[in-house]
């Protein structure tokens, strides 16, 4: 395993990379209403990002048995976990719970966040599993201090997320950010108890100039997930409501710092 430390100018740069995803996301949170397509959506994301001059870090990547990302976000709506494609008739709906997810190269380098948010007001139980979804991230955000490991994070992910009665989906991992989107080291939302037979799982103990993106995936029954066939879209296999909260921070000698934030 190869984990790539940066140092505080390219922590700095990673940070303006994380603003104007942060702008991305304010301003597809602005337009969020009944009628809005994901498609238009996309469009706002991707305006944003190359008005600042970045280009979008999602459009055109490359994915074995699959066309292509089409888009510069990723909108996936309530049983929907992760990658789903912008529509122009994906057609947003009062109480829908979207997860969008964005990034950019700016500079050399990669910001990359996701929010889940509602349509108009959520019910007393949407809201709470939003809640603890997002607690969920920051709960990650606060484990990632020296001298902790990747299982620590992982374990404290999963243990806020499961204590409360919900699921994380254990086939898709936060990862590693700086010069490209995917770096090593993988960070995963759960820890096993003992590794599958013939699988290793890599511990790295963090260390000051780190950069990964924390993105627990919260699913409100089981955990279980499958991939659709458009090869991109991950739904969850009861069509339970999915959440997906993501930052990229930078592990320092104190406390994180997080890069995704206006």
């Amino acid at each position: 395993m190869t984990i790539y430390l940066k140092n505080p100018d390219e922590i700095a740069a990673m940070r303006e990379a994380g603003r104007i995803v942060a702008r991305a996301h304010a301003e597809m949170k602005a337009a969020l209403r009944p009628g809005i397509s994901t498609a238009e959506l996309d469009k706002i994301a991707e305006t944003v990002i190359r008005d600042h001059g970045a280009t979008p870090a999602f459009l055109g990547v490359q994915k074995q048995k699959a066309p292509d990302f089409p888009a510069t976000i990723t909108a996936s709506i309530n049983h929907e976990l992760i990658h789903g494609i912008p529509r122009k008739d994906r057609i947003l709906k009062e109480g829908d719970v979207i997860g969008l997810d964005t990034g950019c190269h700016y500079q050399g380098f990669v910001g990359d966040s996701a929010w889940t948010y509602v349509v108009g007001e959520p019910s007393p139980m949407v809201a709470r599993f939003l809640k603890v979804a997002e607690e969920a991230l920051w709960v990650g955000i606060g484990a990632s201090v020296l001298p902790n490991t990747i299982r620590d994070v992982a374990l404290a992910i999963q243990r806020h997320v499961e204590k409360h009665g919900y699921s994380v989906a254990r086939e898709y991992t936060g990862h590693g950010v700086g010069r490209a989107m995917h770096e090593e080291p993988e960070v995963p939302n759960w820890w096993p108890k003992r590794p599958p037979r013939g699988q290793r799982w890599e511990n790295p103990r963090l260390q000051a100039g780190m950069t990964y993106a924390l993105e627990p995936m919260v699913i409100a029954g089981r955990g279980d997930t499958r991939e659709l066939s458009d090869g991109w879209t991950v739904v969850s296999m009861d069509r339970s409501l999915c959440a997906h909260f993501e930052h990229t921070i930078a592990v320092t000698d104190g406390e994180p710092i997080v890069l995704t934030l206006l």
